[in-house]
């Protein structure tokens, strides 16, 4: 399902953060966000996953104008956080499954999921440690493995790689590829040019505004 963005500029208290973007995530491709720190990369994803009303513009999924963050996740819009939004007194598998549980998932298939993602992101050894208890990078692949468990339409990543080592950084890499040949359009925030190479298309953010550098 496409995610559309069309001339949208957002603000906070009347400072402008974001100013007249268009940008259309396509299903089976990966779009790289950059730019540099304060340019608006969160707030882009934001907007598209229904947290932040644009002051201008329109945001639609599916031909719909998307009004909230309630009919971004019926429309299987999945958010994977900067801060990973993780609950720390859960156990890894327990982040997991709670949210397949709480997006209809029936339990037996939420384990499942849970195990699956969780061993692609080389983490079956610590589903059972508490989040707390985990290392910065391990809690961000926890993270991911959640947004690849609820299997979304639309999969926005916020610089998910940011703590990750290069083996890692390639493993998420990796699989967020294989999200979109699975039919998943893919936005993905990052400020490592490496990993933006990897995209299908790149969005550079400066000052609110964007300008398509491939």
């Amino acid at each position: 399902m496409s995610i559309i963005l069309d001339r949208v500029t957002v603000a906070y208290d009347r400072t402008v953060v974001l100013r007249d973007i268009s940008v259309h995530g396509v299903p089976g491709k990966i779009l790289a966000v950059t730019g540099p720190s304060g340019a608006g990369k969160t707030t882009l994803l934001w907007a598209m996953a229904g947290l932040v009303k644009p002051a201008g513009g329109t945001v639609s999924v599916g031909g719909a104008t998307l009004r909230n963050r309630d009919h971004a996740v019926a429309e299987k819009i999945v958010l994977v956080p900067q801060d990973n939004g993780l609950a720390p007194i859960l156990t890894a598998a327990e982040n997991v499954q709670v949210a397949l549980v709480a997006n209809g998932v029936k339990p037996p298939e939420a384990r499942r999921r849970t195990a699956e993602s969780l061993e692609w992101l080389g983490l079956a050894e610590q589903s059972d440690q508490l989040v707390e208890e985990l290392s910065g990078g391990q809690q961000q692949r926890t993270a991911v493995a959640r947004g690849l468990a609820l299997r979304g339409t639309v999969l926005l990543a916020d610089e998910v790689t940011s703590e990750l080592d290069a083996q890692n950084r390639q493993r998420v890499i990796d699989l967020l590829r294989a999200e979109a040949d699975r039919g998943a359009a893919v936005v993905f925030a990052t400020h490592d040019p490496e990993a933006a190479a990897a995209c299908d298309g790149e969005l550079h953010l400066r000052d609110g505004y964007g300008e398509f550098l491939r």
